[in-house]
């Protein structure tokens, strides 16, 4: 029986990965740094922002302290909070997707993304009640693909709603292999979106669906019961 539905943000809720490379390249080529689409994409998108510029720094062989890439964390953040509050970014179909799913199990966000980003756009669309707990980069664990979002997701949601969750009667919707990787890792049930990357590249999820219309009650159980 399904006992909980956990959601990454970006990517899957917000289609906002493109103003999050956007808020990187702002701050990069101040530096003289560029950083292009299918780089990012490729190599960079599943991280968290410390995880993206310490990452970036080794691969181009930068000597970069922590405090300079605090500043750049802080710079960005200001960045994207503006262009995310601007307009709605939430994907078709998942303000619908979410209230389905809220109707049928617990719901929570295990995300990269920072929470005051996450809430600000929650509570734009009128959402954020639908989440009972929701696990971030501003918790300070490690990011995906390690399991650790998912694995405090799962507490703070147990704790909130005072129950045992078993990982593998839940299901993680990600868009990424990277999460998909941290969902399992953490023992939940997955399903791959193909909003970022296409289906073959969600091979590990128990089902890939091209649209957030496709995760229905149906869909969800079927996961489970495999």
């Amino acid at each position: 029986m399904l006992q909980a539905v956990f959601f990454d943000f970006d990517g899957v809720i917000a289609d906002s990965e493109p103003l999050h490379l956007r808020a990187y390249q702002t701050i990069l080529q101040k530096e003289g740094i560029a950083l292009g689409r299918d780089e990012y994409y490729k190599k960079y998108l599943g991280y968290d922002d410390l995880g993206l510029f310490q990452a970036l720094a080794k691969d181009r062989g930068l000597s970069v302290d922590i405090a300079r890439i605090d500043d750049w964390i802080d710079a960005k953040t200001i960045l994207i909070e503006a262009m995310l509050s601007s307009d709605s970014v939430l994907f078709p179909g998942a303000a619908d997707c979410v209230r389905r799913c809220a109707d049928l199990a617990p719901l929570a966000i295990a995300s990269g993304a920072l929470e005051p980003e996450i809430v600000l756009v929650l509570e734009h669309s009128n959402l954020r009640p639908l989440f009972g707990a929701i696990a971030s980069a501003s918790d300070g664990v490690r990011g995906k693909p390690a399991p650790d979002l998912y694995m405090l997701a799962i507490a703070k949601l147990a704790d909130q709603r005072t129950m045992t969750i078993e990982p593998g009667a839940c299901v993680a919707i990600e868009d990424s292999h990277w999460g998909l990787t941290a969902a399992r890792q953490a023992g939940l049930r997955c399903i791959g979106i193909a909003h970022t990357y296409p289906a073959a590249e969600l091979a590990e999820a128990d089902l890939v669906v091209e649209s957030l219309e496709d995760i229905t009650a149906a869909s969800l159980n079927r996961v489970i019961a495999r």
